[in-house]
């Protein structure tokens, strides 16, 4: 599967936006992809985790099990893990940090690849990596269905990307003035009250 297919389930489910988006990361950017509107369907999930899962196996070689953070990679996780035959757990935040909670853990050891939904910055997933190795798990690489930074951002593992876009994303303070007059929208879950 190639990026402009990856692309093509995304414009299809009506999830390619393009406007002015603060993303997850505080960053804005011209252009979001609507994750959810895609998960939703489970023909384009399936499509798109079963290529992912392919990627991970020509990557790393065999996987124990697939973790991804709460609440975006759970979907994606999960199917990833299907079509990896392996078990899927999450990490959720306890007190601000990740952590394996609902009876999950890993085996000492244990070969972990990270499945996340969208990458930006990197930090959802170094996060989550962070929470795996401190549960005793190997990380062999962190996966995503969209690398958004082009390959530049820090996952802290080797990463499997489905598909790489070299999207820009700006602080607030240095947004280009074609963004700057746009009206903001701002459609994730990071800085909604728990």
């Amino acid at each position: 599967m190639t990026t402009d297919d990856v692309l093509d389930e995304f414009r299809a489910a009506g999830a390619l936006r393009e406007g002015h988006f603060v993303l997850s990361s505080g960053l804005h950017s011209g252009v979001f992809l609507q994750k959810n509107l895609v998960f939703m369907h489970a023909d384009r999930t399936e499509r798109l985790c079963k290529a992912l899962a392919a990627k991970i196996k020509a990557a790393v070689g065999e996987v124990d099990v697939v973790v991804s953070p709460a609440v975006g990679g759970i979907i994606p996780g999960y199917e990833t893990a299907r079509h990896l035959g392996v078990p899927s757990l999450y990490v959720e935040r306890e007190g601000g940090v990740f952590k394996l909670r609902r009876g999950f853990h890993l085996e000492p050891g244990a070969k972990v690849a990270m499945v996340e939904d969208i990458v930006t910055t990197g930090l959802s997933s170094r996060e989550c990596i962070a929470a795996i190795r401190a549960a005793g798990g190997d990380v062999v690489c962190a996966a995503c269905i969209v690398d958004r930074s082009g390959g530049r951002a820090d996952v802290g593992a080797q990463l499997v990307a489905l598909a790489s876009l070299d999207v820009p994303a700006y602080p607030a303070d240095a947004l280009p003035p074609e963004l700057a007059a746009i009206p903001t929208e701002d459609p994730g879950s990071r800085r909604l009250a728990g």
